[in-house]
């Protein structure tokens, strides 16, 4: 029977039962943990852990001021929860209790007992405003600190992922992208305002707890403290298992989040073709498999839970037998046990925020491993050091000896050697999976040859900024693509300083301001996504009018006509080349009609330059 990777995670059956050491391991450690692997393992992953902080503390430098002031205010909490049972203490020892004891000495030296009452209720009063004050306070500082944080690793994500090489993109997609940018960007912001502060505090308010309880009765003390060793090493041990799967569960949600894009991007096609009940299967078995991964994670964290309560729970009841005999021995008072009880429960609870923040902290750290390793991903395409700037291009293109292999190994072009002279108007045509699009992709730098280079003007591409050598081009795509905004705003995309003047212009030019002008909103007219709300036609003059406002001095037209009718395709073309004339222009079609006005035609087989019409001469 074949088995999934998930029954391979699973212990066989026939397996010999593990010994009671390793059974209390997670089953992808049951390992000897003694072996010297297992020791470089354990050293490797503290120095990883380490080097991770250290790279998270820099990244946090920008907000260590309001960070700091967030610790400051949130260890307030500390005095504030030493005060908290002060005022049932008064009640007890100076009221209730048959032995009367004297309370706040030099403070309230000889009160009434209504007068003993009534002040220990003020501070009660005054106790509770003075905790929801401090929390109000943090809570704000907390979330204006967290969001500008946000905010601001967003902004870097997504500044950074824009830069990346268009092959990183076709490999991983955008759904991992989207996800980290949405999702785990989201981990910064709870460790440096959720789980830092909280760990500080705590550590602050177990310190103080641990003093005060010392000073009531030492014996009292050291039995509440014999449960820490216990909660540090089961933080310990879980830490690993619970960002193991953590990962698994970040990884499995992103890919689930493809599936969901790709159905909803291709709607058309799924009921088209009657496939609606395919893609939801295919929804629910990559949501099916990431749901178990989520159960068996709250699992281990519920268990990690359970555990910490359960000890604590110990704890307070060694606590509680040893202080009553205290208080029928005399040792202590019963305020005082009181006093003990109540600040146990304070002592304990930064014990469980502490062993609960390292669980949830594990989580938060697979996230942000993530996060850096995008912000760690290197475009293919660099900028030299020293490049050169470029206002305009005459428009000259050589390509001598050019390769390129998408992965390395499969070369889609071949010794391309070919000399364009400025404002030739060059032909491309060739079957689809030929090169041709991958050939005009080179001239933007999108990729770079695997060997051979390109020269624009006598010089490398690679020899020039990036940003210069882009805007010489201007391109006109098979399937235009405009952004969810107004009309305008799409023709003037590549100059958004554009009047309303010079837009309208390119659009008369282009053939598309009359059916501009009879929309209800004119150039205001939100296209939709996609441009869903304009035929391909209109899309496509749209995009040509967005060329023409570029005014590029080389221009790139790669298929524009293969998805509109014949009458509309007659129409583009004579647009065009209006658009050609004085540019460097590469029109990439399938049929030879369409490149009836070049000046030159090439055509590209498997990735070679098999036959050249007169005027466009091999590189020599």
């Amino acid at each position: 029977m074949t088995r999934t990777p998930f029954d391979r995670a699973q212990p066989s059956r026939r397996r010999r039962r593990p010994r009671q050491r390793d059974a209390q391991l997670p089953l992808a450690e049951r390992a000897a943990t003694d072996s010297p692997e297992h020791l470089a393992r354990e050293k490797t992953t503290i120095r990883g852990e380490r080097d991770l902080a250290r790279r998270l503390a820099r990244e946090l430098r920008p907000f260590w001021p309001r960070i700091v002031a967030l610790l400051a205010l949130s260890m307030l909490a500390t005095p504030l929860a030493l005060l908290t049972p002060v005022p049932l203490k008064i009640v007890i020892d100076g009221l209730l209790s048959p032995h009367r004891q004297p309370v706040l000495a030099g403070v309230t030296p000889a009160l009434s007992d209504s007068a003993l009452v009534i002040v220990a209720a003020a501070l009660f009063v005054v106790v509770a405003l003075l905790v929801q004050l401090e929390d109000l306070a943090t809570t704000v500082l907390r979330t204006v600190t967290g969001e500008r944080m946000l905010l601001d690793l967003r902004t870097r994500l997504f500044r950074h992922v824009q830069r990346l090489s268009v092959s990183y993109h076709d490999l991983k997609g955008t759904t991992d992208s989207t996800y980290r940018i949405q999702n785990d960007a989201t981990a910064m912001q709870q460790i440096a305002v959720d789980s830092v502060p909280s760990f500080v505090t705590a550590a602050f308010t177990l310190a103080a707890m641990c003093y005060v309880i010392t000073t009531i009765d030492w014996q009292l003390a050291f039995v509440a403290l014999g449960v820490t060793p216990v909660l540090l090493a089961m933080s310990w041990r879980y830490r690993r298992q619970l960002r193991r799967q953590s990962r698994q569960v970040k990884k499995l949600e992103s890919g689930a989040l493809s599936v969901v894009q790709e159905a909803l991007a291709a709607m058309r096609v799924v009921q088209a073709f009657g496939r609606e009940e395919h893609e939801e299967q295919r929804f629910v078995r990559r949501f099916h498999e990431g749901m178990w991964v989520r159960i068996r994670y709250t699992f281990a964290s519920s268990r990690y839970t359970l555990v910490i309560g359960l000890t604590t729970a110990v704890g307070s009841a060694a606590v509680l037998y040893l202080g009553a005999r205290r208080v029928q021995a005399g040792a202590i008072t019963l305020g005082e046990l009181v006093l003990v009880m109540a600040y146990l429960s304070q002592l304990y609870a930064p014990l469980r925020t502490m062993s609960k923040k390292a669980g949830s902290l594990q989580s938060h750290l697979a996230s942000v491993e993530r996060v850096f390793a995008l912000l760690d991903e290197e475009p293919d395409v660099t900028e030299r050091a020293g490049a050169r700037s470029l206002r305009r291009a005459r428009g000259e293109i050589v390509f001598e000896e050019v390769s390129f292999a998408y992965d390395g190994a499969r070369p889609v072009l071949h010794d391309v050697s070919i000399r364009v002279r400025p404002g030739m108007r060059v032909g491309v045509v060739g079957a689809t999976g030929a090169g041709k699009t991958t050939l005009v992709s080179l001239l933007n730098r999108f990729y770079d040859p695997t060997r051979g280079r390109i020269l624009l003007d006598g010089l490398d591409l690679r020899d020039y900024r990036l940003a210069d050598l882009r805007r010489q081009f201007a391109i006109v795509l098979q399937e235009p693509l405009l952004f969810s905004a107004s009309i305008g705003e799409n023709i003037a995309y590549a100059r958004p300083q554009a009047s309303f003047e010079e837009i309208a212009a390119a659009a008369a030019v282009a053939g598309a301001h009359d059916f501009i002008a009879a929309l209800p909103d004119g150039y205001d007219t939100l296209v939709g996504e996609r441009g869903i709300r304009l035929s391909g036609g209109e899309r496509q003059r749209v995009s040509l009018a967005r060329a023409f406002l570029t005014d590029a001095p080389v221009l790139i037209l790669d298929e524009p006509t293969s998805s509109v009718d014949v009458q509309t395709e007659v129409g583009i073309m004579q647009t065009m080349y209006r658009l050609m004339a004085g540019r460097t222009t590469f029109l990439i079609a399938h049929r030879l009609a369409t490149l009836d006005g070049c000046d030159e035609r090439i055509e590209i087989t498997s990735g070679r330059v098999t036959r050249l019409s007169d005027g466009v001469r091999p590189y020599v």
